[in-house]
């Protein structure tokens, strides 16, 4: 055996690995191109979406604060309509005969009792002017209330009795209906549904103490919300309750006019007198309703016709 040192082993030398092929490097690019590029494409969505939102919630906050208060103001008066209409039907349906009685044929109480036929005859052509509006007797009474109705208001007065202040203006206008139009004619509108429901209140206060109970008022407007808002008018300018206004009650409100106008034939066929009311916003009014004795129209000017044309 040598006494030489053997010699070091070794290592075999690490073969460094091999580079990618240079294919892969460019699909790998081509791939992160395309995310990139696609990356870039829904940011410019997202950014066009969120300018539409921004922009829609704009639009909502805009028409809809400018039109909630109008919104309300019709939803409101169809509900007070509507809850007095389903209130006049019962109180109607509860008055239907179910059982045919007997006929029993008795004098009117509006009438006092006669003593011969011509008495009644007199009576009756003597009533005919009055019922024509001919208010030539009354026109110191009528003139004394509409100046009572300027002053101070009495808010406590009893039930059909005016209640507001009547403005000057409304006061000449209604005594012109009266004594120069003798209770059948138009006249313009005070601007405003609440100043014409003041108005038709001072003139249905008078006719009760002309008339008694023997008129009935009848509402015409075309619309529930319009209806509502005199349905209000007149409970707060007379001091009445939802009670007063019915087929059965002193004041009735009418959508269509060939309803009101059958109603009014109704009341004269049992001699009474119909006083019918037109809403401003009824630009056409039917001939049938010129027969009648009483009625007032209320006149709108174009500014007030465009208003409710925006309105309604």
């Amino acid at each position: 055996m040598s006494d030489r040192p053997e010699p070091p082993v070794t290592e075999p030398a690490e073969i460094p690995p091999q580079d990618a092929p240079s294919g892969d490097g460019g699909l790998i690019d081509l791939a992160l191109t395309e995310l990139r590029q696609r990356r870039s494409e829904l940011l410019g969505e997202i950014a066009q979406l969120e300018a539409r939102r921004e922009q829609i919630n704009r639009e909502i906050t805009g028409s809809f604060a400018g039109q909630s208060d109008a919104i309300a103001r019709r939803l409101k008066g169809f509900q007070e309509y509507l809850v007095g209409a389903l209130q006049d039907l019962a109180a109607a349906a509860e008055q239907m005969e179910l059982v045919v009685q007997p006929l029993v044929v008795q004098p009117s109480p509006l009438d006092q009792a006669t003593s011969s036929l011509e008495t009644g005859v007199t009576r009756e052509s003597a009533a005919a002017p009055a019922a024509a509006g001919l208010f030539s007797d009354d026109a110191d009474l009528i003139k004394e209330r509409l100046e009572q109705f300027g002053g101070q208001p009495d808010f406590y007065a009893d039930p059909w009795k005016l209640r507001r202040t009547l403005e000057p203006s409304a006061a000449t206008r209604l005594e012109d209906w009266f004594l120069c139009q003798g209770g059948r004619g138009a006249q313009a509108s005070g601007g405003s549904r609440s100043r014409n429901a003041l108005a038709a209140a001072a003139a249905i206060a008078i006719l009760g103490e002309l008339y008694g109970e023997r008129f009935q008022t009848l509402v015409l407007a075309s619309q529930p919300e319009r209806l509502g808002e005199w349905r209000r008018g007149l409970q707060d300018c007379l001091g009445l309750s939802r009670e007063d206004f019915g087929p059965a009650s002193g004041i009735v409100l009418f959508e269509r006019p060939d309803a009101l106008i059958e109603r009014a034939d109704r009341l004269e066929e049992r001699g009474e007198l119909p006083f019918i009311v037109i809403d401003a916003a009824e630009q056409v009014i039917e001939i049938p309703i010129l027969q009648f004795p009483l009625w007032l129209a209320f006149a709108a000017s174009p500014g007030e016709i465009d208003a409710e044309a925006d309105l309604y």
